[in-house]
């Protein structure tokens, strides 16, 4: 993997994959196998195995009373959807086209739920067919479900998804707290369960996502506090018995140097007092954690092969044939305000100790196209294999892979 200076921040260790001499393997196969198998060398590829590990973790340290629904949106690739239906409890999708996946799974629609702001009448009317729980972003949103149901003749499931006052801290992504186009803001949804029971719906319960990416154990637990004490309060107002609380998600993976996997014992620890404590309340409801990127963003990779090799003005550039069309996430530019590295490796020279100052860079001709940044790598020819760690998630479909008209990526999951 890559390094840098002594002294400076690390990556945490990336040891969820086989090796093989110096090959990385995933599945069993090396990433010259897995070209051979896709007849590409540029691709994707998830290892089933670690999917199954990161689920096992979740089992083990959260109560069984609260069920495991997947996050579509994290990596909809077909395959992977198909190997997460027997183990998670449910889906959570964010389009009209990741919930027919969901459908098409087999996975019962009482286990779908679809969220997300901006939803078209063209997705609420299917969502309302399939008969999948809608999480309400707006009271405007409410009032369109209504009507919708009316014209279909059907009853929609509703959950209303609530902007609480207070936000996941330390969250790479904030989801909640202040103002935001998430979900209805707390103090507004008390004032909407007074009408609610005459609305011609079934309100399920309540969605209440605070944010992602969260590494921070002190910052979930405070966050599964607050929101068990706001789901009691909602439950209490509403006009009759809630049968689901979506308590959202937060579960981290470390990316960049410095951070290290979350600590899930405290955790653990917390949430078995929280549903102790509020086991009255919540009765005969059933609670959810909705997880993505947490379940398969270890378990991929993205590969590429460098092309070609150059020194410009004291600075060697390994140039590859992948880059941020395919891996936007990675090149710094989805979400980061300072680009940080990935974990990097040549995935054909693990364990080399010769080791030279690189930048690693894609195709395109912008100077944003770059892969790993100022790193040091094994000596490296053209050829070898550029691996970017930590990629099973928010890779190819949240990547502008028609960006100057290269090639589109190719996945596999082995």
């Amino acid at each position: 993997m890559s390094s840098i200076a002594s002294g400076a921040p690390q990556h945490d260790s990336m040891t969820q994959f086989g090796q093989a001499g110096s090959q990385l393997t995933l599945g069993g196969f090396s990433l010259n196998q897995i070209s051979t198998m896709l007849g590409k060398n540029v691709f994707y590829a998830y290892d089933r195995r670690v999917i199954q590990r990161q689920v096992d973790s979740f089992r083990a340290a959260v109560p069984a009373r609260i069920k495991l629904h997947y996050a579509i949106k994290a990596n909809p690739y077909w395959p992977v959807v198909q190997h997460m239906r027997p183990l998670v409890d449910g889906f959570d999708v964010a389009s009209q086209k990741e919930m027919l996946l969901a459908l098409q799974s087999g996975m019962p629609v009482h286990d779908i739920s679809f969220a997300g702001p901006g939803k078209t009448d063209s997705e609420l009317a299917a969502a309302i067919t399939a008969g999948v729980t809608l999480n309400v972003e707006s009271v405007t949103e409410l009032k369109r479900i209504c009507q919708l149901g009316s014209q279909l003749q059907l009853t929609p499931a509703v959950a209303l998804r609530v902007n609480p006052a207070f936000e996941l801290k330390a969250s790479g992504m904030k989801m909640a707290g202040g103002a935001k186009p998430f979900g209805i803001d707390e103090e507004q949804v008390f004032a909407l369960l007074a009408d609610i029971g005459s609305m011609a719906v079934k309100l399920r319960g309540f969605h209440i996502f605070c944010g992602s990416q969260n590494l921070k154990a002190e910052a979930l637990i405070e966050a599964h506090q607050l929101t068990f004490a706001l789901a009691a309060k909602l439950t209490a107002a509403c006009p009759y018995r809630p049968d689901l609380i979506n308590l959202g998600g937060g579960f981290g993976i470390p990316y960049f140097p410095g951070e290290k996997r979350l600590d899930l014992a405290p955790v653990s620890q917390s949430l078995k007092q929280l549903v102790a404590e509020y086991d009255q309340a919540f009765s005969g409801i059933e609670l959810v954690m909705e997880l993505g990127r947490f379940l398969v963003a270890e378990a991929g990779i993205y590969a590429c092969q460098v092309v070609d090799k150059k020194v410009s003005r004291g600075t060697t550039y390994l140039v590859c044939n992948g880059g941020l069309h395919h891996h936007l996430a990675n090149s710094g530019n989805f979400g980061q305000v300072i680009r940080k590295n990935y974990p990097v490796a040549i995935g054909n020279k693990l364990g080399e100790t010769t080791t030279e100052l690189v930048t690693v860079v894609g195709p395109l001709c912008t100077p944003l196209d770059i892969l790993a940044d100022k790193v040091h790598l094994p000596v490296a020819k053209v050829g070898d294999w550029i691996v970017v760690y930590q990629s099973g998630a928010y890779g190819p479909t949240a990547s502008p892979q028609d960006f100057l008209g290269h090639p589109a990526v190719v996945e596999i999951l082995i």
